[in-house]
């Protein structure tokens, strides 16, 4: 759910401004772009479709007026930051933009998991499936990480990935000829396609405003995020929204993504460090339940690691360490 956003109400409906004709507003930066395939992954695209809106639609929403009016560029940008700082979230709702994407299906369920966008998705019962897939090159084949059970670290070696690959390969080249044996023999395109992998690209329609967007954006551009659709929000991001409306854009790194977000109990741990109160720093910690003891030892706790992550990123010492 978005943040309950009021924004603030900066000037009033002119009444005889209503007569005046508006004109759509248009992104040059944007235009240049529209309709070009940005490439992502072996056989995947971002590209834009259509947008509405833009850095001054947000302003205007804001300001509840029509028309450019007389604010200057360092105000509108003063007045996006503000919204973006305080999560007055509406206005940005204002924008929306279209995309048309390919992309590989295991990638596509975690993308489809934010419902805040309207979605037109390549049918495999209609169509016949897309005959491509996702190649992994043999260095990028990923460990699994020994502390985020849904997460990857470090890289195999190349040796054992190139082996991978092209058992990959097989196994993609296998059962695309099997789905074809299947439609040449009259099995209907809904049941012939169940033996797909998952790596099998797909195409859809995304349309989402701008406030959705940035939350997508927040997530999947994250290091965390599996390295396949970060390499799609990457796109998304630093190729079209960056364009599209660049105050918006400056202010969402600024407070969200590049932000260092701290709780009630980080900030008294991180206050007592700088006051060189060790002591005071482990008693808050261990009231939070960060240092439990297992054998004698800390017990495992991602809220203390994300919380010494964070210290080090300010260069303070561990207190309990």
């Amino acid at each position: 759910m978005s943040h309950a956003s009021h924004a603030p109400v900066l000037d009033s409906f002119q009444m005889n401004e209503t007569d005046v004709p508006l004109e759509r507003p248009r992104v040059a930066a944007l235009d240049e772009i529209l309709g070009k395939p940005f490439r992502v992954l072996n056989d995947g695209l971002v590209r834009v479709v259509d947008y509405m809106g833009s850095d001054e639609s947000i302003v205007q929403a804001a300001r509840v007026s029509y028309g450019a009016g007389t604010k200057k560029v360092h105000e509108d940008r003063g007045l996006i930051r503000y919204l973006m700082r305080h999560r007055h979230t509406t206005p940005f709702e204002m924008c929306e933009i279209k995309l048309h994407v390919r992309v590989p299906m295991d990638a596509w369920r975690q993308w489809i998991r934010h419902r805040t966008a309207s979605v037109n998705e390549y049918s495999t019962r209609y169509s016949v499936a897309i005959d491509s897939a996702q190649k992994t090159p043999p260095g990028d084949w990923r460990i699994q990480s020994k502390k985020n059970r849904q997460g990857s670290e470090e890289y195999l070696d190349e040796t054992s990935g190139a082996e991978l690959s092209e058992k990959e390969t097989e196994l993609q080249e296998s059962a695309r000829k099997l789905y074809e044996a299947r439609l040449a023999a009259g099995v209907s395109r809904e049941q012939a396609r169940k033996d797909l992998p998952l790596s099998t690209y797909t195409e859809a329609y995304w349309k989402i405003n701008l406030h959705n967007l940035l939350h997508f954006l927040r997530l999947r551009m994250d290091s965390h995020s599996q390295e396949e659709i970060r390499a799609y929000a990457d796109v998304i991001g630093k190729e079209i929204v960056s364009r599209w409306c660049p105050i918006t854009w400056e202010a969402f790194l600024d407070y969200s993504m590049n932000a260092l977000e701290l709780s009630q109990t980080e900030w008294q741990i991180i206050a007592a460090v700088t006051a060189s109160d060790s002591a005071g720093a482990n008693a808050i910690a261990k009231k939070a339940g960060m240092l439990n003891l297992v054998d004698g030892t800390l017990a495992k706790n991602r809220e203390r690691d994300e919380l010494e992550a964070k210290l080090r990123q300010l260069n303070l010492s561990v207190p309990w360490s």
